[in-house]
């Protein structure tokens, strides 16, 4: 049966105006009448709003009818207060910032839970909290704190095999990529019977049941946007105990991608739901949270590790393709999540949550990896565990110009000659990807130079994008 799709515009035509009424009505449609006719779902809710005192008593109706008659329950009463002025937070980098992604920043700084914070120097502007910032909170999860792309992570499989082979092969290794990556909307058939699509989740989450679908479909494929799979040259130039190969040039393949669709509707109806609880209003409430020791606050931050587990696993799965086409094994692999969040302790302080939106660990015995862009290398890293940063560095170089403004900006014969000019051959790519849309890396690594230690660099030499 097909799901039942709700819009805030349909309930507004049926006479809803207040937002709160209306995110509670898509939330309780979402919850228990999904399978439902449309015609008879908004029939059923235009009766509640014209008569809420009838259903004061109504199993799952009778939140919406409190709120519709103005009488909120007590839980309710006392909205949460923002504080007058931010806390103090740490910025690496703000001569890279723009101002905005500051200003986005001490809004977080301001709500009643947050208890630290930090900006890395690859932040820019993104919806609620900002992209490179980080925040620690008591005992609850801004669900976009963590962000829409959950989990979204970065994965390096270096292979005993000298970088020569991609002049040599280049032909084969791109008819390797093509076959074996699907991006965007582009979907595998045929898929493999994964122990992953058993998780308990699905069983115990209602949320989630409708959502294995897509999430199975999507397997082994990477987002759109600055997703990629990347064949490259990983040089190592000096021997670190972190990194159990000779120093040398190596053939090698980065991927970054992250938990699709899934992460997206979990982000938003987990946001939805945690708003309708706070009655937020204004900038703050795009980051709404949800108390860990509530059923939702341990629905959400169950629905996350899944999804973080998903987009580790669609990596597994594109590196192994690649491998077994190519005919050899990695001596190497490495791996690091971003747009997540971690119980940590710091010196001092009690269990944190530590939101990363767009942001890397970085505490000591961490290994990220740092991607510039399609133009420049991307940085194989050791954490220092520096704790004004709360243990985190950048995520990438970080965006100077909007995606809009990008396509506005910059022309594909420009791209090309920057390409040319590094070695790089493109499959795919939109202007919104020109590598003069991004900070220089090198900047944002000198920026973070107390954050983390380089160890290799990788160079992309063939990019795969949607």
């Amino acid at each position: 049966m097909k799901k039942l799709k709700l819009r805030g515009k349909e309930l507004k035509r049926i006479g809803y105006t207040d937002d709160r009424a209306i995110a509670l009505a898509l939330n309780i449609v979402n919850k228990f009448l999904k399978k439902k006719n449309k015609v008879e779902v908004l029939d059923l809710l235009e009766r509640v709003r014209v008569s809420p005192e009838s259903f004061l008593k109504h199993n799952y109706f009778k939140e919406l009818a409190v709120l519709l008659l103005g009488e909120e329950p007590e839980a309710r009463k006392e909205k949460p207060r923002l504080r007058e002025k931010a806390y103090d937070f740490k910025i690496y980098g703000e001569e890279f910032i723009d101002p905005e992604a500051i200003r986005q920043m001490e809004v977080a700084m301001k709500l009643p839970i947050v208890v630290k914070g930090a900006l890395m120097p690859d932040a820019h502007v993104g919806y609620g909290l900002p992209i490179g910032g980080v925040v620690a909170t008591y005992n609850a999860v801004i669900p976009y704190g963590v962000g829409m792309d959950i989990g979204c992570r970065m994965c390096l499989s270096v292979y005993p095999v000298p970088p020569e082979i991609i002049e040599a092969q280049r032909s084969r290794i791109k008819n390797i990529l093509i076959e074996n990556t699907r991006f965007g909307l582009a979907e595998f058939k045929g898929h493999e019977d994964y122990d992953i699509l058993d998780r308990q989740e699905f069983k115990e989450i209602p949320f989630l049941k409708p959502l294995k679908k897509k999430f199975a479909e999507q397997l082994g494929t990477s987002g759109h946007g600055n997703h990629f799979v990347d064949v490259g040259i990983f040089k190592l130039e000096k021997a670190w105990p972190e990194v159990p190969l000779a120093p040398g040039s190596y053939f090698a393949i980065l991927t970054h991608s992250g938990s699709r669709n899934f992460g997206a509707e979990i982000a938003t109806h987990y946001t939805r739901v945690a708003q309708q609880k706070l009655g937020l209003t204004g900038e703050a409430s795009k980051l709404a949270w949800l108390e860990l020791d509530t059923e939702d606050g341990q629905e959400y931050w169950k629905a996350m590790e899944l999804a973080g587990d998903y987009s580790a696993f669609n990596h597994r799965i594109i590196h192994t393709k690649l491998s077994k086409a190519l005919g050899e094994k990695p001596a190497q692999v490495f791996e690091n999540h971003h747009n997540f969040a971690w119980k940590e302790k710091l010196s001092g302080t009690e269990e944190l949550i530590i939101h990363r939106k767009g942001a890397t660990p970085a505490g000591i015995g961490d290994i990220g990896i740092i991607p510039g862009t399609m133009a420049s290398p991307a940085y194989l890293v050791a954490g220092k565990g520096n704790e004004e940063s709360l243990n985190s560095a950048s995520h990438g170089a970080g965006r100077q110009v909007s995606r809009n403004k990008a396509k506005k900006q910059f022309t594909q014969n420009e791209i090309n000659k920057v390409l040319r000019k590094a070695g790089v051959e493109l499959i795919g790519g939109g202007l919104d990807e020109a590598p003069m849309a991004y900070k220089n890396i090198g900047d944002v690594m000198q920026a973070q130079a107390d954050l983390v230690r380089p160890l290799a660099k990788f160079y992309p030499k063939i990019v795969r994008m949607e």
